[in-house]
């Protein structure tokens, strides 16, 4: 509701044919007068030079990149299911959170997230995104893109090929178990690579 007495939200028709190359709106639907009865999308305007950066508790600065910043970007769906963009910025900025960790590959939404939160009045926290393991061909490796599952049977050999792949340093053969291994993640861990 406060978006929307705001001003800085407008009905939309597109479909993903039709966003524009940022993934913004490609119809010009914020310069119409779009019906509530139709089925529609809620996107927020963006002003890319005023998201401006944060600093990034492994990455160090981050500026929003304006060339690929959209001019808008959806908050709920045209199936009446409130956007990523907007759980997440809500979600983050509770009172009892102060830092966010999450993969690399989310650092670009960050950016839209600290914009909700600046458009709502809520505080951002602390964010910090980590490096994600890809294969060969730079996908991520999940479960979503065909990942083979892990040997749970060999947790040991797990996270020494986890912190192999992360570029960070290597326990000595003489940590073999689990809590050892961890210990030395974290006693060693490097924030910047």
């Amino acid at each position: 509701d406060q978006l929307i007495a705001s001003g800085w939200l407008f009905r939309c028709l597109c479909t993903r044919a039709t966003l524009d190359a940022s993934g913004g709106c490609g119809q010009h639907c914020q310069e119409q007068n779009i019906s509530a009865e139709r089925p529609h999308s809620l996107r927020v305007k963006a002003e890319p030079e005023r998201l401006g950066g944060f600093s990034d508790r492994f990455l160090g600065e981050q500026l929003a990149h304006i060339e690929r910043a959209p001019q808008d970007f959806i908050v709920k769906r045209r199936d009446g299911l409130y956007a990523y963009q907007l759980a997440a910025a809500i979600d983050d900025a509770k009172p009892h959170f102060t830092h966010v960790v999450r993969g690399a590959d989310l650092l670009e939404s960050t950016h839209r997230q600290r914009w909700l939160q600046h458009l709502l009045g809520l505080k951002s926290p602390s964010y910090a995104h980590v490096a994600i393991l890809v294969d060969k061909a730079g996908n991520k490796l999940s479960k979503q893109t065909g990942a083979p599952p892990l040997d749970n049977r060999q947790p040991e050999q797990n996270l020494r090929q986890c912190l192999q792949h992360l570029a960070q340093p290597a326990p000595s053969s003489n940590a073999r178990r689990v809590p050892e291994i961890l210990d030395h993640a974290t006693e060693h861990w490097r924030m910047r690579r």
